[in-house]
């Protein structure tokens, strides 16, 4: 019996030590903080911030679109999983994957797809790197939404989207 008693009570030290390993190396970086506003000019907006990975400020701005007033603005933290698809400001939240903190996180707003990584951000299936502090202007799609295929134009820190 004391042996068996040892055995549990190294077994539960061994679970207790690693399992919060495992949850700070899962938690460390932090979540994306997305805020869901609008622009000086009125323009639905998202401002993205993932402090840990030095992405902050990052600004994707939707001209020629319009808020609903039932829509409420705010900033999301995208800590916790949630069964997908569910709605977000201007859009759906399509993808979520939150087991290693800030994880991948995939939107679809106003016929755009936005995926946010910690390696890169895409948009409409183009790679984009981080840049701190910058400007992304994504115009509406011709046609149908969500079928288009814009182009990107890059310059300085403002990469700007237009569709074709």
């Amino acid at each position: 019996m004391k042996h068996f008693i040892l055995a549990f009570v190294l077994a539960v030290i061994c679970y207790a030590f690693f399992y919060t390993k495992i949850e700070n190396r899962r938690t460390r970086k932090g979540p994306w903080e997305v805020a869901f506003t609008n622009s000086m000019e009125g323009w639905p907006q998202l401002v993205i911030d993932e402090p840990k990975l030095a992405i902050t400020n990052v600004e994707i701005n939707f001209p020629e679109q319009s808020i609903v007033s039932t829509q409420t603005l705010g900033t999301l933290v995208f800590s916790q999983p949630q069964p997908v698809p569910y709605d977000v400001p201007f859009g759906k939240c399509v993808f979520m994957d939150t087991t290693f903190l800030p994880g991948t996180v995939t939107f679809q707003i106003f016929g755009h797809e936005i995926e946010l990584l910690p390696r890169v951000l895409i948009i409409d299936h183009q790679e984009r790197p981080w840049l701190a502090n910058s400007s992304i202007t994504l115009h509406p799609l011709q046609g149908h939404q969500g079928t288009g295929q814009p182009g990107a134009r890059q310059t300085g820190a403002t990469t700007l989207g237009t569709a074709r």
